[in-house]
């Protein structure tokens, strides 16, 4: 079964995006061996000068409803435990899209619990 997952970018290609001013998410199933582009969804940014908006954090949540994690270039401390306790888990991966997706098969890191550590 497919894992699906929200990519912080705004071109597919590279993972730059902070959390917190990303105003779209690319959403990705990750698959066994490969992974295939769903959608784009567009998001208000949680984040307004630094200042975090716990309703805003809600708002992104539920348009992200049916994914399981997000990737992000950059996400600071508070926000990521705050989707954490939403049972969001989070990646805080810059990089090339591909390689990270590839990476992420390759570990399996989906299919690891979330306080399990990423093959070394």
């Amino acid at each position: 079964m497919p894992h699906r997952i929200a990519l912080a970018t705004t071109d597919r290609l590279t993972l730059y995006q902070h959390f917190g001013q990303a105003k779209e998410f690319h959403i990705v199933d990750l698959g066994d061996k490969d992974y295939s582009f769903v959608e784009v969804r567009t998001v208000e940014p949680p984040c307004d000068g630094g200042q975090h908006n716990e309703n805003a954090f809600d708002a992104v949540l539920e348009i992200l409803h049916d994914c399981e994690a997000v990737v992000v270039g950059k996400i600071g401390a508070g926000a990521a435990e705050y989707l954490i306790r939403r049972n969001m888990r989070v990646f805080d991966a810059p990089g090339v899209v591909e390689n990270v997706l590839k990476a992420m098969i390759e570990q399996r890191l989906l299919d690891k619990k979330s306080d399990e550590p990423p093959a070394e």
